[in-house]
């Protein structure tokens, strides 16, 4: 793992206001590529009702079991010595559960583009992804509609502009492409504009097979090379309660085979599709990733895996989802427990259900990034963008929680206490009733002392006022507005994108694949 630290010098790793500037300076920063979570985590379970949970877990698999509707993970599960009955219901053995959590990886790197942006997964790792798979869009100046191809790229931008986004996801549906080449579409603007790890759909083997050999071509490896190293991953949600649907089961299958990342995350809400109770639902969640995590291992030992969470609650008067709630915080604290109980990275999420760009959208965002960050995720997701419980992507809003994501990548840095830091020859310097603007001391430091924000603005209120007085939400759409203006694609071999957009119309014109339900 690369030191932080030694990845350039000092002066320049924050962005700065010039003087007379009428907006904060969009902030870069080298140090943000990289995290680690040195935080005290948060433990509101006791260890033994850790292992109270984890044995009803178990319990719920070996006695009640899990159905699994894809004949061909039936097979698998039985020749490792479980299988279904007549109504598909796997029942596992707890010896095959644990035999799966010892062979599942607790750390390993992830390849990208370029190689200032290979991550590593697991450990005190912390990478950040921003909103995934909303079908729907809006900015501050485009009312809630479909999401569109061109909403899908910008987002994907937006996430390679930002250092402190790791990794790509599916920001928003593409519902202006067929869904029978949306998978190459995307594949092909992901490789091309951007050089982070990438997102691939799990929408069955023959879409996944395309997505594979769109990386090989970009990455330039062959099939034996990109087996042994996690180049993209997926997410699998269980179909709570208890039960793993035919895509799913075949792209944990696809993904294991190919040594590639499945996030297995069921989504448990509390008085919905899971018990009421926190701990109830926490057991059902806990149940159905140890089933997919083990379908995973019987397919190929050692394939990397992520062990996901997404349990919050509903609001028991209308039956819709809520996030940043108490409920959520503490599922999450508890979440990341079990996920360090059996040694796996974990992925936690920074959700919020509110309709717009409002107080309310920031809260709940902050509260859910707390609730994933203090319980120790390895993988965030939704962390940008994410609105209306992820029915919309929001452009102004990613930019906002950027801005939060960037805060909270200071939090991460290690405090440097050293002793020029402590100051004690500025203040012998300053005299008393005096002040520091001058001192020795502040001019070696004030261009990097602080951070300087994206999105905040610290002027006084006459100053703003003669600026147009923007409010937040408005500075955060003029900054995603000029960063898209801006934009320039990393380099890509242009053999490389030939080959690509040689590879998506073959494809096309012999009809893509079709999504599997």
């Amino acid at each position: 793992m690369v030191d932080r630290e030694t990845r350039g010098g000092r002066a320049g790793r924050r962005g700065r206001r010039q003087a007379g500037d009428s907006a904060p300076s969009i902030v870069r920063s080298e140090r943000y590529r990289q995290l680690h979570n040195r935080l005290n985590l948060q433990t509101p379970l006791s260890q033994d009702r850790v292992e109270a949970i984890h044995d009803t877990a178990l319990r719920v698999l070996e006695v009640l079991g899990i159905k699994v509707l894809l004949p061909e993970a039936r097979e698998a599960f039985a020749r490792a010595g479980c299988p279904a009955d007549g109504e598909n219901m796997v029942r596992l053995d707890r010896a095959l559960v644990a035999r799966a959590m010892e062979t599942a990886p607790s750390v390993f790197p992830v390849k990208a583009g370029a190689a200032h942006r290979e991550l590593v997964l697991g450990g005190d790792s912390t990478v950040f992804l921003g909103v995934g798979g909303a079908p729907n869009y809006s900015d501050f100046e485009t009312p809630k509609r479909a999401g569109s191809f061109v909403d899908a790229t910008n987002l994907v931008r937006l996430s390679q502009s930002f250092d402190v986004i790791h990794m790509l996801s599916p920001n928003v549906e593409p519902q202006d492409t067929p869904p029978e080449t949306r998978h190459l579409l995307m594949s092909e603007m992901m490789l091309t504009e951007s050089d982070k790890p990438i997102f691939v759909y799990a929408r069955g083997q023959p879409q996944v097979l395309d997505c594979f050999e769109m990386l090989r071509i970009a990455r330039g490896v062959d099939e034996e090379r990109f087996r042994q190293a996690a180049y993209c991953y997926t997410v699998i949600n269980t179909n709570s309660p208890r039960q793993l649907d035919i895509p799913m089961c075949q792209g944990i299958m696809d993904f294991a085979a190919h040594g590639q990342i499945s996030v297995i995350t069921p989504f448990t809400l509390s008085g919905a599709m899971a018990p009421v109770s926190i701990p109830g639902a926490l057991v059902l969640a806990h149940a159905e990733a140890l089933a997919g995590i083990t379908l995973a291992q019987i397919t190929r030992k050692g394939a990397p895996v992520v062990y996901g969470s997404f349990t919050s609650n509903v609001d028991m008067k209308s039956g819709s989802p809520a996030f940043g709630t108490p409920e959520f915080i503490k599922a999450s604290f508890a979440a990341g427990q079990l996920a360090r109980h059996i040694g796996l990275p974990w992925r936690g999420s920074a959700p919020n259900a509110s309709n717009a760009v409002d107080a309310q959208a920031a809260y709940e965002t902050q509260f859910s990034m707390w609730g994933s960050l203090l319980g120790g995720c390895d993988m965030m997701l939704h962390a940008a963008g994410w609105l209306e419980g992820g029915l919309t992507a929001n452009l102004e809003k990613f930019v906002l929680d950027v801005e939060m994501l960037q805060v909270f990548a200071e939090l991460l840095q290690p405090l440097d206490a050293s002793d020029p830091e402590l100051a004690f020859e500025a203040i012998a310097e300053v005299q008393p009733g005096g002040h520091f603007f001058a001192a020795q001391h502040t001019m070696e430091r004030y261009t990097t002392a602080f951070y300087t924000p994206l999105v905040s603005d610290w002027r006084n209120f006459g100053q703003w006022t003669e600026d147009g007085a923007k409010t937040a939400t408005e500075r955060a759409y003029g900054i995603a507005r000029q960063k898209l203006a801006e934009f320039q694609s990393p380099s890509v071999d242009p053999a490389v994108k030939d080959a690509l957009a040689a590879y998506v119309a073959r494809r096309t014109e012999e009809g893509g694949a079709v999504p599997v339900s």
